[in-house]
């Protein structure tokens, strides 16, 4: 697995590319608690799209970061271009209304930077109660 980090003055953007299995999920749990404190709030982006395997360590490291930033006054974790199947698993295990949804990293950067805040990208669903469609 690895893990880029962009540090913008508004947040911290992490994409995660690869796979994220439990020895990912260790380094990229580190990760996050060493960017933490890189953005007001904070606000911390994850771009996992292009991550080619993951199991539950992936919501694990959200879960947690998740948890932490409700703590936070002002923290916001952002989640874009999920995929079909990660938004189904937010759901399912209900942290999809503790993040916001995004379908580009470069639409956030620009948003947060002139202080817009647009509204979250609700999930769609579609034929039935498993399969969820993201419109971007």
């Amino acid at each position: 697995m690895s893990i880029e980090t962009i540090r913008h003055q508004q947040c911290t953007v992490m994409r995660a590319t690869g796979e994220l299995d439990h020895a990912g999920r260790v380094r990229f749990s580190a990760h996050v608690n060493t960017v933490w404190d890189w953005s007001p709030g904070p606000v911390l982006v994850f771009d996992l799209a292009d991550l080619v395997f993951y199991d539950s360590s992936a919501i694990g490291v959200l879960a947690t970061a998740i948890q932490r930033m409700e703590a936070e006054p002002g923290g916001r974790i952002i989640v874009v271009r999920p995929s079909d199947h990660l938004l189904s698993v937010l759901r399912l295990t209900g942290l999809l209304p503790h993040v916001e949804l995004r379908g580009s990293v470069e639409e956030t950067v620009a948003e947060l930077t002139v202080g817009a805040v647009p509204p979250p990208v609700p999930p769609t669903w579609s034929g039935g109660t498993s399969d969820v469609a993201y419109n971007p």
